[in-house]
């Protein structure tokens, strides 16, 4: 019996390239996460516009690039979000190459488009493009430490010479493939950030871990949840990328912090120690910097375009 197609595809059938071939958020190096607004009048065509160069970095970037392209679930409409999934920060050279010297990808810029010859920069709102650099979360990263042992088990800290690289956030949950969401194959990624209060870097970072270890391991193959590091903007911004395989999923994640115990109890134990004030995960993050923003992928027709 085949199961039946999901309500909304997934991203990694946006784009011609096989799945096997594609980066996503649990085996790339980086992620750009790209935002930009689009102007009433130009929804069809920026629509249109963003899918036509993610596709076209995504086949001539196999390996190196793989872009899928999100809208905004409940938030601000016709705001587009573009993943970018690299293999590592060397692969950015490799973009900034072609943009210099491809002359598809060159044309495809700037060429106009259907609506009264637009180009691409009379679709989208001034100043609305924005870009976040985030980086597979590790052990022991920015010099913080946990128990003085997991930060010295990771590759980054037995590897000889320097670093050049990073494993993919999927090292982080120890799943079989098959019970792995991620941000190719999921239904709605939901994406939380929160700042840390520099007193309790290290903590808060222990915790994050935990509080997304939590969902993976009570729900395998509805829930996976990768722990991300913001590098040139934020310092000691958390990002969580939760992928959820369909939004009523959401009721499963409820329904695990209410019922289990186990669960329940990370968010209630000290895990502050007394001689530096005590305190539960809430003293570790700033009032107020903890936001959620709901990503659907995006699919030929949506929102009426």
């Amino acid at each position: 019996m085949t199961n039946p197609s999901p309500v909304i595809p997934p991203a990694e059938q946006q784009t011609s390239v096989p799945a096997a071939d594609l980066l996503n958020s649990g085996n790339a190096g980086v992620i750009v996460e790209r935002t930009a607004q689009l102007k009433n009048g130009f929804h069809a065509e920026g629509r249109k516009f963003a899918r036509m160069m993610a596709e076209v970095v995504t086949a001539k970037q196999v390996g190196v690039a793989s872009v899928y392209v999100y809208e905004e679930t409940f938030g601000t409409k016709d705001k587009l979000h573009w993943l970018i999934h690299l293999s590592s920060l060397d692969a950015y050279e490799a973009m900034v190459h072609m943009g210099t010297a491809d002359e598809e990808y060159r044309e495809n810029v700037a060429k106009p488009g259907p609506a009264e010859g637009a180009g691409w920069e009379q679709m989208f709102v001034d100043g609305s493009m924005r870009e976040t650099v985030l980086l597979p979360q590790f052990w022991g990263m920015y010099g913080t430490k946990v128990d003085g042992e997991r930060e010295r088990s990771t590759a980054q800290y037995t590897q000889q010479g320097p670093i050049s690289g990073l494993p993919g956030a999927r090292e982080q949950v120890p799943l079989p493939s098959e019970q792995i969401l991620h941000s190719g194959n999921c239904g709605l990624l939901l994406h939380r950030t929160a700042v840390l209060d520099y007193d309790f870097r290290s903590e808060g970072r222990t915790f994050a871990r935990e509080a997304a270890e939590s969902i993976n391991e009570n729900l395998p193959g509805e829930a996976t949840v990768f722990v991300y590091e913001e590098a040139f903007g934020t310092a000691d911004r958390i990002h969580w990328l939760i992928h959820l395989k369909s939004l009523a999923t959401y009721y499963k994640v409820l329904s695990l912090h209410v019922k289990d115990e186990k669960v329940r109890d990370l968010y209630f134990q000290e895990r502050i120690s007394a001689e530096r004030g005590g305190g539960t995960w809430a003293r570790m993050f700033l009032p107020a910097s903890m936001e959620d923003v709901a990503l659907t992928p995006h699919h030929w027709g949506m929102y009426a375009t």
